[in-house]
């Protein structure tokens, strides 16, 4: 995977009802504005508050409306329920599955790697990586990376770290054909700098025809652009991912004319003045490019 990937929300009726239609609109949108792959069931589609068989649900949509790959995030804190989740995606005819490191229990490198070894050797698809320590309370060591990258159906990685260290040297210690992406929608130019393939961004979801306009600027050689305009959307990115998290991003998906949806509980609904701070960054990231 390259280029621009879409961590897509998932859209709920006022019931807490997976809104399909709305689904179905959101993908086509993201598509038509320059993203390169789409993954649903990701932490910003609230995977975890869904049951197996809803996720399954999203990503057959998903899949069903895209004319990009799909990327399924098919991962649970245990094995069994990851390689069910898998293997239902896989015959949906996705492309390929992330999948989060286990949380909830403690689990030291040497029983990951193991873990994600297990689910490589079982799946059909391609398996990609996904560390985010601030979610899960664990981060990939460098050298587990390394290790699991030799693995031919292990292709690649989203780091959402923030570890820009931890980034070049796993970049430089990764075997073959491995796909490293980005987590963070705030390094996007920095992490291309360093050499990652691409990311997959919760900003795809507000402004994907800017952060895929970033990803093409850089293509073309005009680094200094790129760069400029990741530092015009930081703000924007921030309070739809430090600050309020989901329910920020559909916040400003909406603030856009676009159905983002319902929250699931126990996400918060936000405040009036917190819709407004969002509606105004979102604005200003579209006028002021």
């Amino acid at each position: 995977m390259q280029g621009v990937g879409v961590p897509l929300v998932t859209p709920f009726d006022s019931d807490g009802n997976i809104d399909e239609q709305k689904l179905r609109e959101l993908t086509s949108w993201v598509i038509e504005n320059g993203v390169d792959f789409i993954v649903p069931c990701g932490s910003n589609g609230e995977s975890e508050l869904m049951t197996v068989s809803e996720r399954s649900q999203v990503i057959e949509i998903v899949n069903q409306v895209s004319t990009v790959p799909v990327v399924a995030g098919t991962g649970h804190p245990g094995l069994t329920e990851t390689e069910q989740q898998t293997s239902q995606a896989t015959a949906s005819g996705v492309d390929a599955a992330l999948i989060i490191t286990p949380f909830y229990y403690t689990h030291g490198q040497d029983s990951i790697e193991e873990y994600f070894l297990n689910i490589a050797d079982s799946s059909d698809i391609p398996v990609y990586l996904y560390s985010v320590p601030a979610k899960t309370g664990l981060k990939l060591a460098t050298e587990t990376i390394e290790s699991l990258s030799a693995h031919s159906n292990i292709h690649g990685i989203k780091d959402s770290s923030g570890d820009v260290v931890l980034l070049q040297r796993a970049i430089d210690g990764a075997s073959g054909e491995f796909d490293y992406l980005i987590g963070n929608g705030s390094l996007f130019a920095t992490g291309l700098e360093a050499g990652v393939e691409g990311g997959i961004l919760a900003l795809a979801n507000v402004v994907p025809e800017l952060v895929s306009e970033i990803y093409r600027y850089y293509q073309g050689g005009d680094r200094k652009e790129a760069q400029r305009l990741n530092r015009h959307l930081i703000e924007l990115n921030q309070a739809i991912t430090s600050k309020y998290g989901i329910p920020g991003v559909k916040a400003a998906m909406k603030a856009r004319g676009k159905p983002a949806g319902q929250t699931r509980s126990p996400l918060p609904t936000l405040s009036t003045q917190s819709e407004r701070e969002i509606e105004k960054l979102a604005q200003e990231a579209i006028r002021e490019k």
